[in-house]
């Protein structure tokens, strides 16, 4: 299993949106970077659902359940999408403050690329974080 951290400005596409929709496709990535995260995701892997700009949290857990496909938002078949299923919220979301000041995710993707919207995960910044937000489902 790989874990990932995948980023949505609330305003446009919020955790409860995700919520309330259950399975959702992750449309309207366009930096290379991204994609190839994008395609590399499997079924059965997990991410992050991290609220960007306005919040700065980790605020749920979703997971992939489509690989990678044509996204249907974007012209030219070069973009992919993955669909999405939320899987539970963080009792305590995990803000990015909290991040940086922790010494065990310094080396976080989140960190390293602040502009990446699909980042991946490491095992242990995955449990770390689990452990951060209270979040302790498989």
């Amino acid at each position: 299993m790989q874990y990932w951290l995948i980023k949505s400005e609330p305003e446009t596409f919020s955790w409860q949106q995700q919520v309330t929709n259950k399975v959702e496709p992750w449309t309207g990535v366009r930096n290379y970077q991204a994609r190839n995260n994008l395609s590399a995701m499997r079924c059965g892997d997990l991410a992050f659902f991290y609220h960007s700009v306005s919040e700065k949290q980790i605020v749920g857990v979703v997971e992939i359940v489509r690989e990678a496909y044509p996204d249907p938002t974007a012209e030219g078949g070069k973009w992919v999408c993955v669909d999405v299923a939320a899987r539970g919220a963080f009792a305590a979301p995990v803000s990015l403050a909290t991040i940086k000041a922790d010494p065990a995710l310094s080396e976080m993707a989140l960190l390293r690329q602040s502009r990446l919207s699909v980042a991946p995960v490491t095992a242990a910044e995955w449990a770390h974080l689990c452990h951060i937000g209270h979040w302790d489902k498989p």
